[in-house]
């Protein structure tokens, strides 16, 4: 965990500089543009450790598949996802290590997101600390293939703020290539594509309570939706359901959204898309509560959070604004350490680097 707790200090710190070197955006007057050296500072500190690992997770699998496995355009074509089999196939044209695919999808994975936290996050240090801490960093290591996904599609934010669901849906069809889940992202696009806390919102959320108490009747229904998915293998599988406690960590941010629902919209007009993302996985993960496999869909809905909860902080007074960062600082650090720490017991390897 040395390297972990490493890279979280080095990065807050990095990103809490490159705000204090902000300049005002052209976007509005409550945006502000972080220091982009800084923000490049930060994505070399997350791809090193991301990209230069060799277990968590998959890991292990994903470097022994690329070893073993043949990637021919028969073998590729064979397979549900393409585009994955297509970039593994490139790259062992080049070279037979398996750490350059944990290197180039911790690379593509991590830019991508962060350049879209700083382009869309109003406190930069908090969406980077959050990423971590809320574990969507560790997922994204657990997870390459879905997570590379997720982050191609977070990517295309602005044609969801532009309302350009063309683009948007050439995005999630690219994405669908690495991981098919991502095809549940279409249909989504017109559902947040609306004014949060409408009734449609609460019906959203009646729906999700009925799913949880229902859930052995409606589960049938729910894997028929995913059938055609990799995740239509767990309609038998029962190891129980994710953790409560990560169903508050999705919820906290969408209920002081709500609280302050006229202020967010008035400082950060496209905050009801994200609200509704948010939302969305919020649902997701308490449905998980009773199967786990449903809280794989939080890589394409928990990135949200990091940037709806850089805007909760304004949504208060002024003089109340710093004891709600220290809060959000402190609250997500016992998260943090609880879930790597005490139920994980995460360990770091590394071939490259080593305390």
């Amino acid at each position: 965990m040395a390297i972990l707790w490493i890279n979280l200090f080095s990065v807050y710190a990095v990103s809490l500089f490159s705000r204090f070197l902000a300049k005002p955006s052209a976007l509005g007057p409550v945006y502000i543009k972080p220091n982009k050296f800084m923000a490049f500072v930060v994505i070399v500190i997350f791809v090193m450790i991301s990209g230069l690992r060799n277990n968590i997770g998959d890991t292990f699998f994903y470097m022994h598949s690329f070893v073993v496995d043949p990637y021919t355009w028969e073998y590729v074509l064979s397979k549900k996802d393409m585009g994955f089999g297509i970039l593994l196939m490139i790259l062992k044209m080049y070279t037979a290590n398996p750490q350059a695919l944990v290197f180039i999808t911790a690379l593509v994975t991590n830019l991508l997101i962060v350049m879209v936290l700083y382009k869309y996050s109003r406190l930069f240090e908090i969406s980077v600390y959050l990423y971590i801490t809320s574990g969507l960093y560790i997922v994204a290591m657990n997870g390459i293939r879905q997570f590379l996904a997720g982050a191609i599609i977070f990517a295309a934010t602005k044609y969801i703020f532009n309302g350009d669901w063309k683009k948007y849906i050439a995005v999630v069809l690219f994405a669908s290539t690495i991981h098919q889940s991502a095809l549940i992202l279409i249909p989504i696009y017109f559902i947040v594509r609306r004014r949060a806390w409408t009734s449609a919102t609460f019906t959203l959320l009646a729906l999700a309570i009925l799913l949880v108490l229902g859930y052995n009747q409606f589960s049938d229904a729910i894997f028929s939706a995913i059938e055609d998915t990799q995740y239509s293998n767990y309609k038998d599988f029962n190891e129980g359901g994710a953790n409560f406690i990560r169903v508050v960590i999705q919820g906290v941010p969408v209920l002081f959204a709500y609280l302050g629902r006229h202020k967010l919209r008035e400082i950060f007009p496209q905050s009801d898309y994200v609200v509704n993302m948010s939302l969305l996985g919020f649902i997701f993960m308490a449905i998980a509560t009773q199967n786990w496999i449903f809280a794989r869909f939080i890589v394409y809905f928990g990135l949200y959070n990091l940037i709806l909860m850089s805007w909760i902080v304004k949504i208060f007074a002024k003089d109340s604004q710093r004891l709600i960062y220290y809060a959000i600082i402190v609250c997500y650090f016992i998260y943090f350490y609880y879930e790597n720490v005490v139920v994980l017991n995460l360990i770091y390897k590394s071939d490259y680097l080593s305390l």
